[in-house]
């Protein structure tokens, strides 16, 4: 099994901790007076479901995203629904989870194409010759 679906195989859900607030946007009365918008906790560099490798990488990968305290808060305010928003707060973890354990591609280095080669030397001499012809005659 890869490393990816090794780690998102895993149940985290007991270190998560979810909290709710009133949303902003449409939603007239309604969101003045019912909390649908949802924040996962996560803290990740307390997890005791990851390896001590697997925390730091994260915390490497995720280090603009955490607090001070090493926790991860994602938001999802887009439904009225307060279900449907701890929901996508869930699968925008596993989605973060799974870019941050992905493994990296080898670039590999390629040549542009001779044709792009000779057309880009083309327009250079073309400009030359226009800026050329801008300059006042030798006396």
């Amino acid at each position: 099994m890869s490393k990816v679906k090794e780690v998102l195989s895993r149940d985290y859900s007991s270190e998560w901790k979810f909290e709710t607030s009133r949303s902003s946007g449409a939603g007239g009365q309604h969101v003045n007076k019912v909390e649908t918008r949802v924040t996962l906790r996560w803290p990740v560099t307390q997890s005791t479901i990851l390896t001590e490798q697997e925390r730091t990488h994260l915390q490497q990968k995720w280090h603009n995203q955490l607090t001070q305290e090493g926790e991860l808060l994602l938001h999802d305010s887009s439904s009225r629904s307060q279900f449907r928003n701890k929901e996508k707060t869930i699968r925008k973890l596993k989605k973060a989870l799974e870019i941050a354990f992905a493994p990296i591609k080898q670039r590999k280095p390629t040549k542009p194409p001779s044709s792009v080669v000779r057309k880009r030397l083309k327009n250079k001499k073309e400009l030359g010759e226009k800026k050329a012809m801008r300059r006042p005659p030798e006396v």
